[in-house]
């Protein structure tokens, strides 16, 4: 079993890819509007385990989303 944080990483990943596909933009699009590099993009979208907060939310601000922090339960 994989540790949540990869679980956690995969969702943003298929997550974000399947919101810049909605809006039909292109990763190279995405990475413009949003003020990152196309290499953070592809990172992002790939499950890369460490990505800068801001810029993720400066991605996921595109779709009026942003990160924040949860309550998990325990297992």
């Amino acid at each position: 079993m994989y540790p949540k944080r990869y679980i956690i990483m995969e969702s943003l990943a298929l997550h974000i890819k399947q919101k810049r596909k909605k809006f039909g933009l292109s990763q190279v699009e995405m990475a413009m509007r949003a003020g990152v590099g196309l290499r953070f993009v592809r990172d992002m979208e790939q499950g890369k385990q460490t990505l800068r907060m801001d810029k993720v939310n400066d991605v996921l601000a595109l779709f009026g989303e942003a990160l924040g922090a949860v309550k998990m339960n325990e297992v």
